[in-house]
């Protein structure tokens, strides 16, 4: 979210769980106008701290998130995963961190379940292989292709469009790394 404060972070994140009637211009471009403007008033109209404790306290239960049962586990965590490192890696002096196994697992489930969807505007082929074990998954089929190697956050971190601030390794054509470098990675 290049630009963004952490109270841009927390109205995002607060608009999400509690104004259903905004939340879908986050990936439906032409309901973006309306969503970006409950996120301002949110961020405007809402004391910073009141915005952190929205956050922390989590989707109130009359929301999909509190009614479907494990759909705020199966959409949030990853989601809160990756702005939790955008916060972490704006900081100068960031590294990576190590996460417990199962969370490694669980995020690289996720990758490839939907990694299709994540590397669907890529214009190169991809697949990415965990650091960790000799598990790989095809994320994208064309060619050329690039071969994109590291620990599941990092690899989530690039899938989700933050492709300069993870640390992964890629093997593959100069041009093909340079063209998914620069694509619109992401939800």
């Amino acid at each position: 979210m290049h630009g963004w404060t952490t109270a841009d972070l927390a109205a995002h994140l607060v608009l999400r769980e509690r104004r259903i009637d905004a939340a879908a211009g986050i990936s439906v471009k032409f309901l973006g106008p309306y969503t970006r403007t409950v996120q301002t008033d949110l961020k405007s109209g809402t004391p910073y701290p009141k915005l952190v404790d929205m956050v922390r306290t989590g989707p109130p239960r009359w929301t999909p998130y509190g009614l479907v049962p494990g759909l705020d586990s199966l959409v949030n965590t990853i989601e809160f995963l990756v702005h939790h490192e955008d916060v972490r890696r704006a900081q100068p002096g960031w590294e990576p961190r190590a996460l417990p196994a199962d969370l490694d697992d669980l995020i690289w489930r996720r990758l490839k379940a939907g990694g299709r969807f994540f590397f669907r505007k890529s214009p190169v082929g991809v697949v990415l292989r965990r650091a960790d074990t000799p598990d790989k998954a095809g994320a994208k089929m064309a060619d050329p292709a690039v071969v994109v190697t590291g620990a599941p956050l990092e690899l989530l971190l690039f899938a989700f469009g933050r492709q300069s601030h993870a640390r992964v390794a890629m093997d593959g054509p100069d041009d093909a790394v340079s063209r998914l470098m620069a694509a619109p990675l992401g939800a």
